[in-house]
């Protein structure tokens, strides 16, 4: 696996661990870490997306709300609702990430760890946040 496809998938599952607990303990983070046995690049670029979103949630999650009109963010599924999370923060932050590179992993997450349906929402919701952050981007 490479190792941002591994950190996205670190990042995934600390921003579980996040919204299950209410905050990131940093001994829990550790001990995830530790259990991960990640490299450092991996755990760079983890850390990097889980404490962007963590800081700009509110940003993150109103484009989440703007493209999924008839799903409340509260009402979807944890594990879609944070790889939107980590996929929507990327489009907004990580500009030598293509558009297309991000919609792939975040589909491939949503088939790993969501459910049946997950791919096609996932897919669906950040195609529309795709064309709101990159327009120029969506044809590539």
């Amino acid at each position: 696996m490479g190792t941002r496809r591994r950190a996205r998938e670190c990042a995934l599952q600390l921003l579980y661990m996040w919204e299950f607990n209410g905050a990131l303990d940093p001994a829990n983070v550790e001990s995830y870490w530790e259990e991960q046995q990640a490299d450092e690049a991996t755990r760079s670029f983890a850390t990097r997306l889980v404490e962007g979103v963590v800081a700009r949630i509110g940003e993150v999650d109103d484009l989440i709300r703007q493209a999924s009109l008839n799903w409340r963010i509260d009402r979807m599924a944890t594990v879609d609702r944070n790889i939107l999370r980590v996929a929507t923060y990327e489009l907004m932050a990580v500009a030598e990430t293509p558009l297309k590179v991000v919609l792939n992993e975040a589909i491939e997450l949503s088939k790993r760890f969501g459910s049946e349906d997950s791919s096609a929402f996932v897919n669906g919701v950040l195609d529309k946040i795709g064309f709101m952050l990159r327009p120029q981007k969506r044809k590539q």
